[in-house]
């Protein structure tokens, strides 16, 4: 035992010692293992610190309170959640009949007596900003109310104290270009406020609010909006309560429920119920819709534990040749330790020793780069997470573990080259001479049955209910067994040898005859090529896709400009003036709605005396899924099944503000529409429809609806007055894109309707530049009025960050792989090398030579690469493909039609298959020395 363990550590010493001799080969492993830990151990960190205690979670929410009461804004008593997220009715939604709107005098009505309570209240609105107009939070609260401590954490300034001052969140005066010091109105408000302070919300760090004493924002603003004609503030009203004692317990909480009183419970936060405790779980669970949050699931998790193994496997390819180079470089050094007695426990323990020296060198480096990487960028990383840490959390046994991975990694990257080094003759490793290794037979069995029996669970995860984690699966076992047949394959691209020139002929050669060292760095670019083509192909399969189903918002080129606020329509004049002046327009077609009340009523809700204007379909032509009393569960599966694939019941996939609209044939150029029959109806005064089914009799009846008597029950019709407009049904092939029925302005007088101007299409002679559409932006901001101005652009690919960053990887990984095996081959053929300087070969020779040994191998593991990652990519887009047929069987309509393609992304494989060989070897000829010395020959 005595003597076991003072051999290792005269072999931890020699191998210490070699490491600090060979710097940069010591340097490169261990960049190599450190660099996933140094990733793993920030993203450990990072995770941690970002979790929140509970008491730190409900501080943020309620500050020093023992609760925050807010309305669940539904009728009667409820069910909540234990944090106070989600409410539902006691008796379900299928028995849940809205009632009047919610009681102002509720929620101080439940609050303790004796209690000490704040009133919490919050609205939105647009704030004039320095470069137009910015949608934005507005809360009144006393901030220096004790209560509030926690809840928001001042950065500069000072609290507001009085009317006219406010304190807003860093983020809106980043994103209004305002400071502390800075005056602002609100849109259609004469009053300026002045920002006294700014301050954060620490676990919304990307909101923008701002926040006022109680009774000086939300009241004037609301009384200014009312006076210029438009909607008012909406304010909603929430109290923090503290009571003492036990606060608010699961009882209490589950007592204010039946008052319809949402409450979030510091008592319940910090000492939650059990879930048979909870009605609101019980009731989701026989509903179907709960699922326990018990962390990463079953798929992640595979996932998860694949990449991270197949992570280790790369790396260990990476670093084994690079240690079975410091053990060819040191074969005279361990043949004399076998000369002097040590025997092969000896020579593996040298060899391994230095996996495990250079491992725990990683383990320590990666980890505390991570950890100083991690408090560095932790400001950086709070911004990107959008809240502040809670702390900074360490755990020293997941560090410990991380580190761990580090050594372990750095000792099975060794094993390989300490086994073939112990099996060297101390005859042969005192004279430099390679010997004679038979190739090993098993080792290509093994990994041509691993390839078949991965293909085989792949192609069965495309139909399994475990689908991704089985494809998953099965193409990582495929990827082992080509990395167990990379020796075969290498020699059977040595058969290309006698058709290539000099150079490139004796490296091919040289990487055939040299396996093992060819080998594991070919595996290594294999397995980085694999990744990078099997996410492009998926990614770009779903580009594709994506594009195929990207649902248009008008024709291409066509744009469209409309007032949000029907209030403002008197603006809408001034609007498509500006838009004309400001844009290159070639048609533009102005269009108005139909106006039933009293003007500025919005569509579907507003105050008595506003209504609106709906297309009444003919009951024969209604889907009976939306007209049955209890909808959908009123028809049985087979029922449902077949009523979706009935036209009555497809969708549209467009949407519009008003389904029927006032316009002239412009509109219909401006659509796209070329139909001569349309065109010719609404000259003459008839209407157009693009839908069939409002039609009955060639006419389309339009109900107008006053609010008050408005029903949202299945299958009744609200009362109204009818309009029947003669129309002509334009093709199936022509869009309204949401428009489903297009009046000309004659038919719309001689109904007696009232029409607004809400907004124009228009199309473009030629396009919009960048400087054009913030003009017409300022011009439409300096009139007052919300009217965007939208110009569709067809399908936008997002940019592929994730694919670029995985070549990226690929071809560095592919560089560095190359590179070392490019080292242990100048180590392996010094011989050859000197025996060409010998025979009079020029120079340039050596530096030749490099760069294609590089380059082969690179070449060799991109193609191996290309053809593996193609599997688990295929596997993965078929499971999507037998999902989405599931789905659109279950529930698609008679216009679904099933696409999902496989695509291969010939781009990228061409840049990998090119690109990377060639950077390679031309990196590798760069830094090789053209010249050396003649050595003279050993003595042999």
């Amino acid at each position: 035992m005595k003597s076991s363990y003072h051999s290792w550590v005269a072999a931890v010493r020699i191998a210490r010692r070699d490491a600090w001799r060979a710097k940069g080969r010591s340097a490169l492993v261990l960049a190599m293992i450190a660099l996933p830990i140094v990733g793993v151990s920030a993203a450990d960190l990072t995770v941690r610190s970002a979790e929140l205690s509970p008491e730190q979670k409900v501080t943020r929410q309620i500050g020093a309170a023992d609760a925050r009461l807010s309305d669940s804004h539904l009728t009667g008593p409820v069910f909540q959640d234990v944090e106070g997220r989600n409410t539902s009715p006691a008796g379900g939604y299928d028995k849940y009949v809205p009632g009047a709107e919610s009681d102002p005098k509720l929620l101080p009505s439940v609050i303790p007596a004796g209690a000490q309570s704040l009133k919490d209240s919050t609205a939105h609105t647009k704030i004039r900003t320095r470069y137009g107009l910015l949608e934005s939070d507005l809360r009144e609260i006393d901030a220096a109310s004790p209560l509030v401590k926690g809840m928001i954490e001042m950065k500069r300034g000072r609290l507001a104290r009085e009317a006219g001052e406010v304190v807003a969140t860093t983020n809106f005066l980043k994103e209004s270009g305002f400071f502390v010091g800075s005056e602002f109105r609100a849109r259609g408000s004469q009053t300026w406020y002045r920002i006294v302070g700014a301050y954060e919300l620490p676990s919304e760090l990307g909101k923008s609010e701002i926040l006022a004493p109680p009774g000086t924002l939300l009241a004037p603003l609301d009384k200014a909006f009312q006076a210029a004609g438009v909607p008012g503030v909406v304010a909603t009203d929430s109290y923090l309560v503290k009571v003492g004692g036990d606060g608010f317990t699961w009882n209490t909480v589950k007592a204010l429920n039946t008052k319809s009183v949402q409450v979030v419970s510091r008592a319940v936060f910090l000492d939650p119920p059990a879930e048979s405790e909870v009605p609101y779980i019980a009731q989701q669970k026989e509903a179907g819709y709960y699922s326990a949050d018990r962390g990463l699931p079953t798929t992640e998790l595979a996932v998860l534990a694949t990449v991270v193994g197949l992570a280790m496997l790369e790396i260990c390819l990476l670093a084994g040749p690079a240690f079975a180079v410091g053990a060819r470089r040191s074969r005279r050094q361990l043949g004399l330790v076998g000369a002097n007695g040590g025997d092969r426990r000896h020579i593996r323990a040298i060899v391994l020793s230095g996996g495990l020296v250079i491992g725990a060198a990683a383990a320590v480096s990666g980890t505390v780069l991570g950890i100083a990487f991690t408090l560095g960028l932790r400001p950086v990383l709070e911004e990107y997470l959008g809240a502040r840490f809670g702390g900074f959390t360490l755990r020293p046994l997941e560090i410990l573990g991380i580190a761990l991975l580090a050594v372990l990694t750095g000792l099975l990257a060794a094993i390989a080259p300490a086994v073939t080094a112990s099996r060297q003759t101390v005859l042969a490793s005192l004279t430099g001479r390679r010997g004679v290794r038979r190739a090993n037979r098993v080792l290509p069995v093994l990994g041509l049955v691993a390839l078949a029996a991965g293909a085989a669970i792949a192609l069965y995860g495309t139909a399994s209910r475990m689908g991704s984690t089985v494809v998953a699966g099965g193409s990582a076992i495929a990827e082992l067994g080509i990395v167990a047949l990379t020796p075969v394959l290498v020699g059977l691209f040595g058969r290309l040898g006698r058709w290539l020139p000099l150079s490139p002929r004796l490296a091919l050669r040289d990487a055939v005859r040299n396996r093992g060292r060819t080998a594991p760095a070919v595996a290594a670019v294999l397995a980085a090529v694999a990744g990078t083509v099997a996410v492009s192909t998926y990614t770009h399969s779903q580009e594709i896709q994506a594009r195929h189903e990207y649902v248009a918002d008008l024709p291409d080129g066509v744009g469209i400009v409309s007032v949000n606020e029907l209030g403002r329509s008197k603006d809408m004049g001034a609007v498509r003036e500006a838009v004309t002046q400001e844009l290159p327009l070639a048609v533009r077609a102005d269009v108005d709605y139909i106006s039933y009340g009293k003007p500025g009523c919005e569509r579907f809700t507003g105050n008595e005396g506003c209504g609106r204007a709906d297309i009444m379909r003919p009951k024969e032509q209604r889907c009976p899924l939306y007209e049955a009393k209890d909808g959908a569960d009123a028809f049985g599966p087979a029922e449902r099944k077949a009523l979706r694939k009935d036209p009555r019941c497809t969708y549209n996939r467009h949407s519009a503000q008003f389904s029927v609209v006032i316009a002239d044939e412009k509109l219909l150029t401006a659509l796209a529409v070329t139909d001569p029959g349309s065109v010719a109806a609404l000259k003459e005064g008839r209407g157009v429809s693009f839908d069939k089914r409002n039609v009955k009799d060639g006419k389309v009846t339009v109900r107008l609806i006053d609010n008050k008597d408005a029903v949202y029950e299945p299958g009744v019709d609200p009362k109204g007055v009818d309009k029947a407009f003669p129309v002509h049904q334009a093709p199936d092939t022509a869009e309204g894109y949401g428009l489903e029925l297009v009046l000309p302005p004659a038919a719309a007088k001689s109904a007696g309707l009232t029409t607004l101007p809400f907004a124009s299409y228009f199309t473009l002679d030629g396009t919009a530049t960048s400087q054009q559409k913030q003009r017409v932006a300022a011009r439409i901001d300096q009139i007052g009025v919300e009217a965007p101005v939208t110009i569709e652009a067809g399908y936008q690919a997002q940019a592929d960050i994730t694919g670029l960053a995985l070549t990226v990887f690929a071809g560095l990984v592919t560089i560095g792989a190359a590179g070392i095996a490019t080292g242990l081959a100048q180590a392996d053929a010094e011989a050859d090398l000197k025996t060409l300087a010998a025979v009079g070969a020029p120079p340039r020779v050596r530096r030749t030579l490099s760069g294609f040994q590089c380059g082969v191998v690179a070449l060799m593991g991109v193609v191996l690469g290309s053809a593996a990652g193609i599997l688990p990519a295929v596997g993965l887009r078929l499971v999507q493909r037998r999902e989405t047929e599931h789905l659109m069987e279950m529930a698609g309509d008679a216009n679904d039609k099933l696409f999902v393609p496989i695509a291969v992304p010939w781009e990228t494989l061409g840049g990998l298959l090119v690109v990377v060989p060639l950077g390679a070897a031309l990196l590798a000829a760069l830094v090789t020395r053209s010249s050396g010395a003649m050595a003279r020959r050993e003595a042999g």
